[in-house]
Order: structure tokens, then C-alpha cells, then sequence
């Protein structure tokens, strides 16, 4: 057996002996550029040999060692010694990691990190792949740090003949011992999986059982009887078992069959199977006391996060599904949960009786601080006929709440993101006032404007073609005058009564600059005009006398004291 293992470990190498092997490894690793390019020689010699079975190792020490010799060669210039140290590091980093990568691409990083190689290597190699070069110093110090790397991990493991002499071999190895110590575990990790799902259906489903058994021996009308002992028993240990496994529990609640009824299921609790409305969905009361016990069982904090965040998850895969039944049970679900959590002010005015029968329906009665972001986000991730009615309890109860705008808006946005299609019904007054987001009605607006502004223009044109002939009648009267008609579209309403546009506050600005006088007594007198302004007694005189009313003295009078502009 012994013999069987040794000559399994045979195999045939490229150099002569052993003393040639020690003498590359040795000139490799010195500072003197003659030894090092004989030990290069000597490598290409091994390399045609080996063909394409080259070790990794040995391809790469050859690469930076003659990085190295070419570098204190002083033949080359800087920017050709960072190209070479470049392609070297590169070639490094990528055959050595290449061998542990397995079906599932793996992070150079986590690769390099399990080999014992340093991590700023690897970002050497990033920079020189992806980004600016960097500097021939870091350059220079990966080489060192790599060859150092090599030197210990392959060169110096083959002396002694005391560990393998096939390092890729011995790589592979320990790959598939990982991998299949993953394998192990992931298998394991099933196995379990499977048989926690499987006692969590066995638990609800006794569950259902011993209910479905206390409903038959119910008493009362709307009100469900004590649990029994065995409820009791069963509903410990669904506690207990959602300790360590809430998560899967939650996933089988929302299995149909358990939260989310079946038709046969509603016919047996006397709940209606047809009548479901989506603008508000509410959960049938023997369907939610039934529920109740193994609810406020669970009842936590946590529970009531993870059941939403459940419940949100399983409503967004349902967007693309048309499964009606279960989105409404599901949105009903999460209405009751928010129900639960209202806030006290909006039930203010019950009494003590309401409150009681209130309190009786709910899962929780302390109040809860969700994480209302998070909820809206997930509301709004998934659009159904139920989001309206549940976005709306969501921007009602929120701690902190939103805009008055901004929830309207939203509440908006989602109305009409969710409508099902055109309804038969007339649109309210309120709908009616609701901005028009569809193209066809937007088309339809444009041609409405667009036809009134067309029968404004020609009214107005009416207008101006009737009142051309008057106001060229008024500027015939004022021809030769100071004075003119205006003749431009002036809005009067916006000035003050007695100014004109471009008017001053000058009160002289009116004045005009040409005038004539005219003496008192050749101003005409119309009688008729000025008899009421006349008193009894003048009015008497100048029917008891031909002559005039004033003399020549008075008038004179008259005249010195008036003041003509």
C-alpha cells in the first residue's frame, strides 16, 4: 500500500537534479543581475520542457525577475519599466487566483486574502487594470513584496523533497475540500430548512383544526369562545417555535390556507365569498377572530414589522399576477394591522360600549412606531386596486406627516396609476374640478381653448369695426384742436379715474400750449340754464324791467376780479 502511495506521488520534472534546482533558486534570488539572467536561461529551459504544464509559479518569478534585471540594466526609460512591472503584477494576481476561482465568480480581494496575499497588491493590480498607473516605487515594492510571496509558498517548499512537489496539485485540493464542505452545509442547511417549514404547516394546521372544532360548539353570535386547553398547548408552541424561525412562519401564513383563505374555508365560517371591495378592503369578522388568538400569540414589535414587510413583498410579486383573491386578502390583512395602530384622536367620540367592541377585534391595542418611509416606499413599490385605500391610512397615521400638497398629489398620482379603465358612471363636481393628465383629454382641452380664444378675436374685431364710424365722427369735431381721439387698445380699468396713461402727477401737465380769451359779457348766457340758480326776486325784476341785469359799473367789476388760465 505504502508503494502505491510513493509511486502516486512520482512525476516528472524539467530540471536535471536537485543541485540544479538549488542553483535557480539561489541565482533567482540574488542581487546580482548576471547570476539572475543565467537563472532566467535556465528557466526557459525548464519552460520548454514542460510544454504547457508550466507551473504557474515559475512563469511568474520568471516575469518579475527579469522585471528586475531590466530595470537595473538602465536601458529602459521610466514609463517602459512601469508597463513592465505592470504586466507583470497583473499576470500574477490573475494566474494565482485563477485556480481557486470556482462556478461562482469570487472577489480577487477574498481570493488573495485566503493565499496570504496582501491586499494592496491586489488594488496595485486594480490601478494598473482600470485606473491611472501608479508610481515605479509601488511598482518596484510589489515586485519585491511578490517574489518574496513565491520564494516562500512555492521555492522554498521544495526543498527537503518534505512537501509536495506539485503546488497547483496541492491548490486544487484544498479548493475541493472547501467546496465540498460548502456543498455539506448548504445540504444540511436544506434539510433543516425543509424540516422547520414542515413543522410550522403541521402546527398552523393543528391549529386550524382544534378552531374549526370550537366553532361548532360556538354559543354565542359574534362573539368566539375561550380557547380550550389544547388551542392553548398548540399555540405555545407556535410561539415557541417562532422564537428562532419567525420568518419562515410568516412565509407559511401567507400560504392559501391559512391567512389567505380558501372558498371553502369562508363557506365554513359563514363569510361571504363574492362581495369584496377593493376601494377599501376590510377583513369578514369570523375570518379575523378565528386568526385572533395565534395573532395576539405572536404579537411583538418585531412580529408586526416582519408581517407587513411580508405582506408589502407578497403584493408586489402579485402586480403581475391576476390573482384578485389573494391581493384583496392581503391588502385586508395590512388594512387591519394600520387600523390597529390608528391614532386615539379618531375615536374620540365613541362610547365606552363601541370602545370595548373596538378593542375586542384587535390584534394589539398599544400603538406602534412603524417605519412609516419604509412602509410608503413599499406601498408604493406595489400598485394594486387596493392602493389607494391603504396609501391613505399610511399618510393619515405617519408620525411625522407629509404636506398637505404633497399627499394629495400622491393620493392623486395613485388614483389614476391604479384605475382599471373609464367608468360608466357621471364624474362628481369634485372630479370634475381634477386636473386632466390623459392625452385624449388633453387634445381636447387644447381644441376648447383654442376655439375660445378664435371666438374671442372675432368679437373683438366685431366690436372695433362697429366703433370705427364713431370715433371717426369724434375726431372730425376735434380736427384743429389740441385734443385727440386715442386710438389704442389702452385697458382703462387699470388707471384711476381723470388720468390718461403716461400721465405725470403735475397737475400742469394737461395744460395746452395755445389759447384764446374770451371777455365775460361775450360769453353767451343760456336763460333756461341759469333761471333755477336765480332768486325769487330777480326773477321778479327782470320780468318787471327790459334792461339788463348788471350795469356797465358792476360788470367791470366782475371782470377785474376773475382770473382766466
Amino acid at each position: 500500500m505504502k508503494r502505491k502511495q510513493s509511486e502516486k506521488r512520482r512525476h516528472v520534472v524539467a530540471w536535471l537534479n536537485k543541485a540544479e534546482w538549488d542553483q535557480v533558486l539561489e541565482y533567482l534570488f540574488s542581487k546580482d543581475a548576471a547570476l539572475q539572467r543565467f537563472a532566467l536561461q535556465r528557466l526557459s529551459a525548464w519552460k520548454g520542457r514542460f510544454a504547457n504544464s508550466t507551473p504557474v509559479a515559475v512563469e511568474c518569478t520568471a516575469d518579475l525577475v527579469r522585471c528586475q534585471v531590466l530595470d537595473r540594466s538602465g536601458q529602459l526609460s521610466g514609463d517602459d519599466l512601469l508597463l513592465l512591472y505592470g504586466s507583470a503584477l497583473v499576470r500574477f494576481v490573475n494566474l494565482i487566483t485563477e485556480k481557486r476561482q470556482g462556478r461562482v465568480a469570487k472577489s480577487l480581494r477574498l481570493l488573495a486574502g485566503k493565499l496570504d496575499i496582501p491586499e494592496w497588491v491586489v488594488d496595485l493590480r486594480h490601478d494598473f487594470t482600470h485606473r491611472k498607473l501608479p508610481s515605479l516605487k509601488w511598482s518596484r515594492k510589489g515586485c519585491k513584496v511578490v517574489l518574496d510571496w513565491l520564494q516562500q509558498k512555492y521555492w522554498s517548499r521544495q526543498l527537503g523533497g518534505a512537501a509536495s512537489d506539485d503546488w497547483e496539485a496541492e491548490l486544487n485540493a484544498e479548493d475541493e475540500a472547501v467546496e465540498l464542505k460548502l456543498q455539506e452545509d448548504e445540504l444540511i442547511a436544506q434539510q433543516k430548512e425543509m424540516a422547520a417549514y414542515k413543522t410550522a404547516r403541521e402546527l398552523l394546521i393543528s391549529f386550524e383544526k382544534e378552531q374549526y372544532g370550537s366553532l361548532q360548539e360556538q354559543k354565542k353570535e359574534n362573539q368566539w369562545p375561550a380557547p380550550f386547553a389544547e388551542i392553548s398547548w398548540i399555540l405555545g408552541e407556535i410561539k415557541q417555535f417562532a422564537l428562532g424561525s419567525s420568518d419562515l412562519l410568516v412565509d407559511v401564513l401567507l400560504e392559501d390556507g391559512f391567512l389567505i383563505p380558501t372558498v371553502e374555508q369562508l363557506e365554513t365560517l359563514a363569510c361571504d365569498t363574492e362581495s369584496n371591495c377593493f376601494s377599501e378592503p376590510r377583513l369578514q369578522k369570523p375570518l379575523l377572530r378565528f386568526w385572533l388568538p395565534l395573532l395576539k400569540t405572536l404579537y411583538s414589535a418585531d412580529f408586526i414589522h416582519l408581517l407587513l414587510e411580508k405582506l408589502f413583498a407578497e403584493l408586489k410579486l402579485l402586480t403581475k399576477e391576476q390573482n384578485l383573491h389573494r391581493v384583496f386578502y392581503i391588502s385586508a390583512w395590512i388594512s387591519q394591522v394600520f387600523l390597529c395602530n390608528s391614532k386615539p384622536l379618531k375615536f374620540h367620540f365613541e362610547s365606552k360600549s363601541q370602545k370595548n367592541a373596538r378593542l375586542m377585534d384587535r390584534i394589539f391595542v398599544n400603538r406602534l412606531q412603524l417605519r412609516w418611509q419604509q412602509l410608503l416606499s413599499a406601498c408604493l413599490d406595489s400598485p394594486c386596486a387596493c392602493t389607494p385605500h391603504l396609501l391613505q391610512l399610511v399618510l393619515d397615521d405617519m408620525e411625522h406627516p407629509l404636506p398637505l400638497e404633497t399627499r394629495q398629489r400622491l393620493l392623486q398620482l395613485c388614483s389614476i396609476y391604479t384605475q382599471t379603465g373609464p367608468s360608466d358612471e357621471q364624474p362628481s363636481s369634485q372630479q370634475m374640478k381634477q386636473p386632466i393628465y390623459t392625452l385624449e383629454s388633453l387634445h381636447e382641452k387644447l381644441q376648447l381653448s383654442r376655439s375660445s380664444a378664435a371666438e374671442s378675436e372675432r368679437s373683438k374685431s366685431l366690436q372695433e369695426h362697429q366703433f370705427t364710424p364713431h370715433l371717426a365722427e369724434k375726431a372730425k369735431l376735434l380736427r384743429g384742436s389740441p385734443w385727440q381721439v386715442c386710438g389704442d387698445k389702452v385697458q382703462w380699468k387699470q388707471y384711476p379715474l381723470g388720468k390718461v396713461p403716461g400721465q405725470s402727477d403735475d397737475p400742469s401737465s394737461l395744460m395746452v400750449e395755445t389759447y384764446s380769451t374770451m371777455t365775460v359779457i361775450d360769453q353767451p348766457v343760456e336763460l333756461e340754464s341759469a333761471a333755477p340758480h336765480m332768486n325769487r326776486e330777480s326773477s321778479v325784476l327782470s320780468r318787471a324791467t327790459d334792461g339788463p341785469l348788471w350795469s356797465h359799473s358792476d360788470v367791470a367789476r366782475l371782470k377785474s376780479g376773475l382770473q382766466l388760465f
